[in-house]
């Protein structure tokens, strides 16, 4: 019972590894019955040593809870855990919830919502952003894909490893936007590489610009600071955004140029802000500024 006097679900966790375990860890303070469920025996033995009660197989968590996260390696183990001879189906109550929070396909994640439906049971894809630092510290960020009321019997017990619960849309949802998410962060990544290779051959410590990155970021939020538009339609000219992304295109246009030019010098190959210099504007919704259109010209007549 919780102390408003109603009763806590029991949550199941079925997948103790890098990203599992401090998810879990942090549901051990939640009042109620916690279930995990691993291969390795030796990744119960804190949460049993805490409280927790250890499941052999996932159906064994099925037969204890109903709502149960999984945090599995890829679709194949997904798929054994939910609808394996072991698996979660062969157990579950009509009202479970099942929580995939592995990396998935989409396409994994409608199937094998389709297949619980037949059962009664709820599946979402809740794929997670943060990392196991921000398990550790209950800050992760989820995506929920899934309906209403699916949504509704995850958000309290996610809220004690994640500080941002998002519903995302119908199952699969989650998923789409978790890739779209790594895709911002793998091409960053990739752009920090060919930061580092310019700062590099023009006599920079690396090491030093990566603090000013990170530093700066943290003020100004980064690349996600211009996602606040609910559509990547182009911007029409009495739109209020449009002389705020203008300027942004503006400044972002004189400073791919000049690091162009840098590069040129250095004969350093920058194709991702020879990319950026030309889509930066379109893709804000405003236009190619003169900088790039400038550029263009120049190329064409080279």
């Amino acid at each position: 019972m919780t102390e408003d006097g109603a009763t806590s679900t029991a949550v199941g966790y079925i997948g103790l590894g890098n990203m599992g375990a401090p998810m879990a860890r942090r549901l051990l303070d939640r009042p109620g019955t916690l279930v995990v469920c691993d291969a390795r025996a030796e990744a119960l033995e804190p949460f049993t040593a805490a409280g927790a009660v250890a499941a052999a197989t996932p159906a064994e968590v099925a037969a204890q809870t109903t709502v149960i996260s999984v945090t599995v390696l890829d679709d194949a183990q997904v798929r054994d855990v939910v609808t394996g001879p072991d698996g979660i189906l062969t157990t579950a109550r009509p009202g479970t919830v099942v929580a995939v929070h592995s990396t998935v396909s989409d396409v994994t994640a409608t199937e094998l919502a389709e297949t619980c439906r037949v059962a009664g049971v709820d599946l979402v894809d809740a794929p997670v952003s943060g990392g196991a630092p921000g398990a550790q510290q209950g800050r992760l960020a989820v995506m929920v894909g899934g309906s209403d009321d699916a949504f509704e019997a995850v958000r309290e017990p996610f809220g004690h490893f994640a500080d941002l619960v998002v519903h995302a849309g119908p199952v699969g949802a989650g998923t789409r936007m978790k890739l779209a998410r790594n895709l911002l962060h793998f091409v960053s990544f990739t752009a920090a590489c060919e930061a580092q290779r310019l700062a590099e051959a023009t006599g920079l410590d690396i090491r030093a610009l990566g603090k000013v990155v990170r530093h700066t970021d943290a003020i100004t939020g980064g690349a996600g600071a211009i996602m606040l538009r609910d559509t990547t339609a182009a911007v029409a000219t009495d739109d209020p955004w449009f002389p705020i992304l203008s300027h942004v295109r503006n400044l972002g246009e004189k400073d791919l140029a000049l690091a162009l030019d840098l590069g040129e010098r250095a004969d350093v190959d920058l194709p991702l802000a020879i990319r950026a210099l030309t889509d930066l504007g379109p893709g804000l919704g405003v236009g190619t500024g003169p900088l790039a259109e400038h550029s263009a010209h120049r190329k064409e007549n080279v």
